[in-house]
């Protein structure tokens, strides 16, 4: 959900939908340069307006004021507010939002702070309201609610034409409290009603998980070494890349090295994205100093180029990367740059494709605009936008084997453990 947001923590990434209201942290790989507007906003001139009869605009205001059923209660600034989201939303960029003075308010809160919710990015797919990732131990996954799941209502309100903005203040609420959301699916048949009670969402940030030989998914005690084969594989799985990613991702590759892992599966499954800072911290682990991870392009044509700073303590594991429709923003940059400059496979299925850049504007009245200023491109020229990243072994995790006993089969799992094998071997 993100943008980048000049706070301590500097540029931040965001996943898909800039919305973690629902999820209760920072979301997702945008880059929302912070901006406090002071001063008046800028006079446009009437010759910038050439060619565009204007004069529309108040004759639209007169007829609903006049003869509209509730036009004489309308609030003036109310009907303002509604011009300059429609403003917006007339470039047809699910990433580019208005927030009235209010809206501006929640959402400072919900990139600072933890409130009620379902624990789930939010974005757009084909102007549809759909389900980015839901977001480790919350009730959303809890729910069974997967990357990808159309919302088709909240409540008994119908999703159609409704922003992502709407939508998470509608998701929202007092934890505790329930919420009914009409899901559909690829392989359903009809639509399903499921209900989710709202809870305070703490997302973990990383966490590391150890199978037996040939068992995917159970867990011995070794502190997230796999041994298989007189081999040792750290499995080391990132939910977000939040302000806690860098220290937390620190004594996990520390842990592995000092094991004695001989080789390291980076889960990136269901990670909507975070802080940009936290995507280039973590590929500097992986990568030479100085090594490009992803360019930021303007409309301008000017370019920002973001470069590894680490110390490459693991550019010589070998590594494989696991992700799939919940992979987005910060996920895909990492991914997608350590296999153009490392070759290192990625396995699962298509990434959700969040790579724009945002920027949040605000205007004299306490109003913002998140407004897309950029693209992001990998060092091979890859926009990520809309397209994501395409795995090197596609590996799907069909719903029936999900359920098929209490530690399902993980498929992709298993798949990563046979390529660090080989490459082992090799």
């Amino acid at each position: 959900m993100l943008s980048v947001l000049k706070t301590k923590f500097g540029k931040a990434a965001v996943a898909a939908a800039a919305v973690l209201i629902i999820a209760g942290i920072t979301g997702s790989a945008f880059y929302f340069g912070y901006q406090v507007g002071t001063g008046n906003p800028k006079k446009i001139l009437a010759e910038d307006l050439t060619g565009t009869n204007f004069g529309i605009f108040w004759e639209a205001w007169e007829l609903l004021k006049k003869e509209h059923l509730k036009g004489a209660e309308a609030k003036n600034q109310d009907l303002v507010y509604g011009a300059i989201r429609g403003l917006v939303n007339s470039l047809n960029d699910p990433h580019t939002v208005f927030f009235p003075p209010d809206d501006s308010k929640k959402f400072e809160e919900d990139v600072n702070g933890s409130f009620g919710g379902i624990g789930a990015e939010i974005g757009t797919r084909n102007n549809q309201l759909v389900i980015i990732a839901p977001l480790k131990n919350t009730p959303a996954e809890k729910a069974g609610l997967k990357a990808g799941d159309k919302i088709l209502a909240i409540g008994e309100k119908s999703t159609e034409g409704l922003d992502v903005n709407e939508a998470v203040k509608k998701i929202r609420g007092t934890a505790g409290t329930e919420i009914v959301l009409t899901i559909f699916r690829e392989n359903w048949n009809a639509p399903k009603d499921i209900k989710l009670t709202r809870a305070v969402i703490e997302v973990p940030t990383i966490e590391s998980k150890i199978i037996e030989p040939g068992i995917a998914g159970a867990e011995s005690g070794q502190d997230g070494i796999l041994a298989v084969k007189n081999k040792k594989i750290a499995h080391i799985s990132l939910f977000a890349f939040n302000q806690n990613a860098p220290l937390a991702f620190y004594k996990e590759a520390i842990r592995a090295l000092l094991g004695g892992a001989d080789g390291l599966i980076l889960d990136l499954r269901n990670n909507p994205g975070g802080f940009l800072e936290v995507a280039t911290n973590l590929a500097g682990w992986f990568l030479d100093r100085g090594e490009v991870i992803v360019t930021e392009k303007f409309r301008s044509g000017e370019e920002i180029v973001f470069r590894a700073n680490g110390n490459g303590a693991l550019k010589n594991l070998p590594t494989v990367i696991l992700v799939n429709k919940g992979s987005a923003s910060a996920s895909e940059i990492l991914a997608g740059a350590l296999r153009v400059k490392r070759g290192i496979k990625i396995v699962g299925t298509q990434t959700f494709g969040k790579g724009t850049v945002q920027e949040l504007k605000s205007l004299s009245d306490g109003s913002r605009i998140k407004l897309t200023i950029a693209n992001w491109v990998l060092p091979d020229g890859t926009v990520i936008d809309e397209k994501g990243l395409k795995p090197d072994f596609e590996v799907e995790i069909k719903e029936e084997t999900e359920k098929k006993d209490a530690k399902p089969a993980d498929p992709q799992l298993e798949k990563a453990v046979e390529i660090l094998l080989d490459e082992l071997v090799q």
